[in-house]
């Protein structure tokens, strides 16, 4: 049994061009990797022959996770006019301790990339703001255990 996968629209159509890329370019390049490899001879000692046939592996391997993700996606439709937070959204947090501020796209866990400002709804900072309203003040408490404090200065869906 697989775990539902939430997508936006954007991450959907970005797991399918890296599919599509992996399964036209990136498999053919390998493929002549490997055959070029074997013409040097003797496979047994032959570096290029392993690096290839692991990238291959690892080439297979994460065609095979995209289409698992695809297959059990729920793709999000643009959300809807909220003053709350829903996955989509486009949230501003200020710390309330340092002043700084942040922004964030909450996003599911398959499409989450912290140094893009995509957190995961799942993440400890997604599970605080889901639901909130502008002004809220949500705690988060992180996997370090510190804890901090933010205020929801906007949200834009």
């Amino acid at each position: 049994m697989h775990e539902e996968v939430v997508l936006t629209p954007e991450g959907q159509a970005r797991l399918e061009a890296e599919l599509h890329h992996l399964e036209t370019v990136r498999r053919r390049e390998v493929g002549e990797r490997i055959k070029e490899a074997k013409e040097f001879g003797d496979i047994s000692e032959n570096s290029e022959y392993d690096d290839a046939k692991n990238e291959q592996a690892w080439v297979e391997s994460r065609i095979a996770e995209i289409n698992a993700i695809l297959s059990h996606a729920t793709v999000l439709e643009a959300p809807k006019k909220s003053s709350k937070v829903v996955l989509g959204s486009r949230v501003e947090l200020k710390d309330r301790a340092t002043g700084e501020t942040h922004v964030f796209t909450v996003v599911g866990s398959a499409e989450a990339d912290p140094s893009n400002a995509k957190i995961s709804n799942e993440s400890p900072v997604g599970q605080a703001i889901m639901g909130k309203k502008k002004g809220e003040v949500v705690t988060v408490t992180t996997p370090r255990g510190s804890v901090i404090e933010y205020e929801i200065l906007s949200i834009k869906n």
